[in-house]
């Protein structure tokens, strides 16, 4: 398999991967605009715009977009997340440039009928509705707002009621002329694809677009801070984030294996001792996320009111022992999980899509996969435990509470134990 990197004179790139022996293809277009592009009065507007994608252009109407599509048994969808907003499409081979076709006529046709935008805010209101009624998802807004206090990075991707309620159709156009530049834009595409086929398709629906110059998104700064939010729930939920390394960090393969050590799966350490021992929880994990310039260590578990308190305490102890005595044994599981997740993702088109897409974005590039798979394997069992310990110590910290917390100690208490 070999990839095809190639950049119009605009600075639209393109990025393929041809995959033998499959009959179809995933391709999309990626934009590096999301929610952590917003300024405080647009928070929402990406999250809002992807919905409005779908809703009519020029050429078609909501229906038709979706009919052109299906009739050929493919599927379109779309995402916003904090640093990117993803337009992508699933189609047999014969259908590649039918499917283009659809994605930058959405992308560069948009109607914004204001019939529609009120359709589309009535929607996007349920959502948010939908997600403040869910604990375990909602918790993740408010720890990230925590993270990053008033900063974009620290926003909800979904916004708030009251400013999705009040955006026009001015706001949208302003956005995307903002943002929706050729330099921004990344196509990737992945199986039955011909790389020559997608330059000659891209350079008509995007060559003609002038380059975009725009400000590049504030620097990220971990704050730290607590929010706990009192509410009768049959479960505590407890999220606790430590400041982690950002992507473009090579310390962000350490952090990695460091969090599937500590809670990654059955054998981690957070899952046997609470869960498997004390019983205190259903759930609990460990993960690192990162963005381009910051990341952070999430901690989350759901447990009683009764026990929330034990569970938090003992969650700081295994973080704590993790630096005294992490094992060869558990270094390399984690590795081997790291590897071969990432490897058994990139069996399906459209993971190997997104994973061109991402490289692209944050390298400019896309490194091989060996060069990958070295950089996890030079991750020593001492840098592991020196990570550790650093987490256990000295990362700063962001706490989230949410349902029968009254007994959960506060993240000052936490910093405490942390420190003896």
């Amino acid at each position: 398999m070999s990839v095809q990197l190639h950049r119009l004179d605009n600075g639209f790139r393109i990025v393929s991967e041809h995959m033998p022996g499959l009959q179809s293809a995933a391709i999309g277009i990626w934009v590096t605009a999301g929610g952590r592009h917003e300024r405080l009065e647009q928070n929402g507007i990406a999250h809002f715009l992807e919905h409005m994608a779908f809703k009519g252009t020029a050429n078609r109407t909501a229906l038709e977009i979706a009919e052109t599509i299906e009739d050929v048994g493919g599927y379109i969808n779309a995402y916003t997340s904090r640093e990117v907003t993803a337009y992508y499409a699933r189609v047999l081979k014969d259908d590649v440039a039918l499917a283009l076709d659809v994605l930058a006529d959405i992308l560069m046709n948009p109607l914004f009928d204001p019939a529609e935008i009120e359709v589309e805010r009535g929607v996007i209101l349920q959502e948010i509705g939908q997600a403040n009624d869910t604990p375990d998802d909602v918790i993740f807004d408010w720890l990230q707002q925590e993270s990053y206090r008033d900063q974009p990075l620290g926003r909800t991707i979904l916004g708030p009621a009251e400013r999705v309620s009040a955006f026009s159709r001015e706001d949208l156009a302003r956005f995307v002329g903002e943002h929706y530049g050729p330099g921004q834009m990344i196509l990737s595409a992945a199986g039955a694809v011909d790389h020559d086929q997608l330059v000659n398709l891209a350079e008509r629906y995007f060559g003609h677009l002038d380059p975009l110059a725009r400000a590049e998104a504030d620097p990220a700064r971990f704050t730290g801070g607590e929010t706990r939010r009192p509410k009768d729930l049959e479960q505590a939920h407890f999220a606790l984030a430590l400041e982690s390394p950002g992507y473009r960090d090579d310390a962000i393969y350490t952090a990695q294996i460091y969090a599937s050590a500590l809670g990654g799966g059955m054998s981690s350490r957070l899952f046997q001792e609470v869960r498997e021992r004390r019983g205190l929880c259903y759930t609990i994990f460990a993960q690192a996320g990162a963005y381009a310039d910051t990341g952070s260590t999430t901690i989350y578990a759901g447990t009683s009111g009764e026990q929330i308190a034990e569970l938090a305490r003992i969650t700081i102890d295994e973080m704590k022992r993790a630096a005294e005595d992490m094992t060869p044994e558990e270094v390399e599981r984690a590795r081997a999980q790291m590897k071969a997740g990432m490897l058994m993702g990139l069996e399906s088109p459209s993971n190997r899509a997104e994973r061109l897409a991402r490289l692209v974005q944050i390298w400019d590039r896309v490194p091989p996969l060996e060069e990958t798979v070295a950089r996890i394997d030079a991750v020593t069992l001492a840098d592991v435990k020196t990570f550790a310990e650093h987490m256990a110590a000295k990362a700063p910290a962001a706490l989230a509470l949410y349902g029968p917390v009254e007994r959960a100690p506060g993240l000052s208490e936490l910093q405490e134990r942390r420190a003896a």
